[in-house]
């Protein structure tokens, strides 16, 4: 499976989950990256201000109609396969479309990795503060 997967939060704890309306008719796949925007939930692109978290399910979305489930801590740490070396601190952009997103040289400064991985292993990373929807 393409996407993120939730590994664990910097502070401790269980995963905050809550669940908006969706901004766009679209598809939206588990382990997405999502972004707020005016209340409702899309998929996230580089540069987006509002990240929020992952997609915990997948589905086709309605506008204003249909709910969008996800995880939404700041601290959240995320892991996705990255067939490159990462440094911990290395500032990161998010990439892709729906069961595709992954991660691109940093232009936009969208993630931290939190922990240096080889080529062959999962990339573990949070949202850089800024980029978060509570910050």
């Amino acid at each position: 499976m393409a996407g993120f997967t939730f590994r664990y939060r910097l502070g401790g704890g269980a995963p905050t989950i809550q669940a908006f309306k969706a901004k766009d008719s679209e598809t939206i796949t588990k382990g997405d990256l999502l972004n707020m925007e005016s209340g409702t939930i899309d998929l996230a692109a580089t540069a987006d201000v509002a990240l929020v978290g992952i997609a915990l399910d997948t589905g086709a979305r309605t506008t204003g109609v249909s709910d969008v489930t996800c995880i939404t801590d700041a601290d959240a740490v995320y892991g996705v396969v990255d067939a490159n070396a990462r440094l911990a601190g290395a500032i990161l952009d998010i990439a892709g479309a729906t069961n595709a997103m992954g991660l691109a040289a940093d232009s936009n400064h969208d993630v931290l990795v939190v922990a240096a991985s080889a080529a062959t292993e999962e990339t573990l990373v949070t949202f850089n503060v800024a980029k978060h929807w509570l910050t």
